[in-house]
């Protein structure tokens, strides 16, 4: 039996086992068989895999023939999420041997014929920028406009996916092979963003949807008092996003003075450095006075840390609101007094984990309108390294050096 009639033979079983519809056409009959060479695409691309605890491998691999669905996109840059370096340091997901990085932007050099929109329905050629989202291997035909409110949870995205025979899975690499047809990818054309903006849209997409969340609460306004508790990027780009809004009177909590001095050039009015200060009461007092001695409408706690949680609700008035982004992984537990730090305080908690398809589209209009107002959003990226570099680069990042950490690739 030759390939064509085997084909034939596995879309009449899934005909049959679908109740008579049809599988889509590229998945059976996609080749991974080496691309050739053409149009300047190599035969092979180099990817950083992590093939151990705190160490990567640059292997090289064969670059897949794209099919009809498929897009080949060169790897520009890609940021350095804290989910990598808790990857790089314990695999907390089990993934190794495994190609990371899931900020990633590049160009697409090649694409299926059956190509022709992103997942907002927005035109896609060659030549054009695009960032990846989602991956709904479940439910491929997911799009954009019918995904209000569910988030990133139950999906998969590039960058964390188990290592397989295309191997090209993530945004650490020279290339990444984006897989169409049943695979369910999600993209963006962002031609219209420069590469550092581009970077961080997957992050400052986290920022966009823990607002909206917060917003929910009907607590959150123009006029209201917030407290901003940690300062890595997740706390400076949510700065940022408050600031975008309209939102003025907003404190940084942070034990970090370089960071605490970036937190006010993103918008914060005041700033409270933690390490200066002993005892929750005295923080919580020197909060109140950074607000004018009220104490906050609405917090976010951005730092991952169950002390730091436990200490955000004193920070905030009673009827306030609370949005907790901070817990990305497993980061233990935080010890609360539901009396006192909730239900006497009327306190309206909300939690926010990643985002939705429409928060990365109102991504790309908040980064324009922060850099329009004058935000220095792309000095986020502190450090930028090659692909040959990223154990550096990792370490870097666990080292807390900086801010935001880059893969750059310097063959552009």
């Amino acid at each position: 039996m030759n390939e064509k009639e085997i084909a034939a033979l596995v879309q009449q079983v899934l005909k049959e086992m679908t109740g008579g519809a049809a599988a889509p056409a590229s998945a059976p009959s996609r080749s991974y068989a080496p691309a050739a060479n053409n149009g300047g695409i190599p035969k092979t691309a180099r990817v950083a895999v992590l093939t151990g605890l705190k160490h990567f491998d640059v292997k090289e691999y064969p670059i897949p023939e794209v099919g009809d669905d498929d897009i080949l996109v060169k790897v520009e840059g890609c940021g350095v999420c804290g989910t990598d370096a808790h990857e790089f340091k314990v695999d907390p997901f089990g993934l190794i041997p495994v190609a990371l990085g899931h900020e990633g932007t590049g160009e697409i050099v090649k694409m299926g014929k059956n190509v022709k929109c992103d997942s907002a329905g927005k035109p896609v050629k060659v030549g054009d920028k695009i960032v990846t989202c989602m991956i709904f291997k479940d439910n491929p035909d997911i799009t954009m406009f019918d995904l209000n409110k569910k988030n990133v949870g139950g999906a998969d995205v590039y960058g964390l996916l188990p290592d397989d025979d295309i191997h090209l899975n993530g945004w650490f690499s020279d290339y990444i092979f984006i897989r169409g047809g049943s695979f369910g990818s999600t993209f963006f054309n962002v031609s219209d963003l420069d590469l550092d903006s581009r970077i961080l849209i997957e992050p400052c997409a986290v920022l966009v949807h823990a607002v909206e969340r917060a917003k929910q609460t009907n607590i959150l306004r123009f006029n209201s008092k917030v407290v901003v508790q940690g300062c890595g990027p997740i706390g400076l780009i949510c700065i940022a996003v408050l600031r975008t809004l309209g939102i003025e009177t907003i404190v940084a909590v942070d034990g970090n003075d370089e960071r605490l001095a970036f937190a006010k050039r993103m918008g914060a009015s005041e700033t409270v450095n933690y390490r200066n200060i002993k005892g929750i009461d005295a923080l919580a007092a020197a909060v109140q006075d950074a607000f004018g001695g009220k104490l906050a409408d609405f917090a976010f706690q951005c730092t991952g840390s169950p002390v730091a949680h436990s200490n955000i609700y004193h920070f905030i008035r009673n009827g306030g609101g609370l949005c907790e982004l901070g817990f990305f992984i497993n980061g233990g537990d935080a010890t609360i007094n539901p009396h006192f730090d909730l239900c006497s305080k009327e306190i309206t908690l909300v939690g926010s984990w990643v985002y939705t398809l429409r928060d990365y589209v109102t991504t790309f209009d908040f980064l324009k309108r922060a850099i329009g107002i004058g935000l220095p959003i792309k000095e986020l990226i502190t450090h930028r390294f090659s692909l040959d570099e990223m154990n550096e680069a990792l370490e870097t990042n666990l080292a807390q050096k900086g801010l935001k950490i880059a893969y750059i690739n310097k063959d552009l």
